[in-house]
């Protein structure tokens, strides 16, 4: 055998140990890959044949290209910014016809890729702004300053036609309508009303309440008072109050000054101080508060009470404290104009009010149970 075809013969035997171990020899792998690559394409149309693959000969064949993973692939030396080719351990390689929508970059280790010539600005990657300013450091937007003309135009100064309505509006209630069974005098029945005309600032007030028992009424009045707003939710009263005359009783007369206003937490309060004859000086209190158990179903508490300064056995009033009523209505408004309740109510005689009603009746205290019907109109 000759020299020369023992050398062919030598180079035959590695190619085929070569292609037996799948491994290539170091210098294939210096090789230049641009002599792999076709030209640059436009993107061949679906009857077209498929461009040739360009890592054919150094990968190993697999039946279906579109599930390969590149996860596991290391491009950390890879530096797509690159200025020279030469840089790039890829440098024959062209990618512009690669298709890399397929691909899965979920592994790949992007830590040795140069971004120096990436724009940050449009990603909204600007320096700072993620960053969490210092308790002492000015806003980045300071709100301005508000000036006296910022105020003036956001509340200008009302006159006193547009604060309070010179137009003339009425209420009118019929707060308590009820009865209930008396142990001894049969059925009893009570009413308290009350009611203004006028404007936001001057009302004329009227109120009345009575008692009836067994048929004859046993108490009864009237007060007709001129109310001025003093504050927010609260009306000065002045006026008179006159006590009917009933079981051959005389008639009193009285001089009345006050509050009627909403305190806090939403009581609805009136204090009245009454002045009569021979200096007869009284107080009269009331409160009440009501609850929403529903938009319909409300409970109100109500306590009110009486103080004389002297005795008047004419109209059965002794000195100090005379009475007072405590209860509780629970009432249902098919409208808001009209509700009917049911309720408990308790009353007491204190001082020479009880006195006098011991030597009456000899009852100083008494509990009922109430029906009626509140409307307002």
């Amino acid at each position: 055998m000759s020299r020369s075809n023992r050398h062919s013969l030598a180079i035959g035997l590695t190619s085929v140990l070569v292609l037996a171990t799948g491994c290539a020899p170091a210098w294939a792998q210096e090789t230049d890959h641009a002599a792999h690559h076709p030209a640059a394409k436009p993107a061949a149309s679906p009857s077209s044949p498929r461009p040739a693959d360009p890592h054919a000969g150094h990968l190993p064949t697999s039946p279906d290209k579109s599930s390969d993973d590149h996860g596991t692939m290391n491009h950390g030396n890879m530096r797509h910014g690159a200025a020279n080719p030469a840089d790039s351990e890829h440098t024959g390689m062209d990618h512009s016809t690669m298709d890399h929508s397929g691909m899965d970059h979920s592994g790949m280790d992007h830590s040795g890729m140069d971004h120096s010539g990436m724009d940050h600005a449009s990603m909204g990657h600007q320096p700072g702004v993620s960053e969490d300013l210092p308790p002492t450091a000015e806003p980045r937007e300071p709100i301005p300053v508000v000036t006296p003309t910022d105020r003036a135009a956001a509340f200008p100064d009302l006159d006193e036609h547009l604060m309070h309505g010179e137009s003339i509006n009425s209420y009118w209630a019929l707060d308590r309508l009820e009865a209930w069974d008396a142990d001894e005098d049969g059925t009893g029945m009570a009413w308290e009303a009350q009611g203004w005309v006028g404007s936001d600032l001057n009302r004329l007030w009227l109120r009345s309440e009575g008692e009836r028992a067994g048929g004859s009424t046993e108490s009864a009045d009237v007060e007709v008072l001129y109310g001025r707003a003093i504050a927010r939710w609260w009306d000065a009263v002045a006026g008179v109050r006159h006590d009917f005359a009933f079981g051959g009783g005389p008639s009193r007369t009285y001089a009345a000054l006050g509050v009627i206003g909403l305190a806090p937490y939403k009581f609805e309060v009136s204090a009245t101080a009454y002045l009569g004859e021979s200096g007869q000086l009284g107080v009269g209190a009331e409160a009440e508060y009501e609850m929403l158990f529903t938009n319909r179903l409300i409970g109100q508490w109500l306590v009110e009470g009486e103080a004389w300064s002297k005795d008047d056995p004419a109209v059965g009033i002794g000195s100090g404290l005379s009475k007072v009523e405590a209860g509780f209505r629970l009432r249902y408004e098919f409208h808001r104009q009209f509700a009917p309740y049911v309720g408990v109510v308790w009353e007491r005689a204190y001082g020479g009010t009880a006195d006098l009603r011991r030597a009456e009746t000899g009852d100083v205290d008494d509990t009922r149970i109430v029906a009626g019907v509140r409307i307002w109109f």
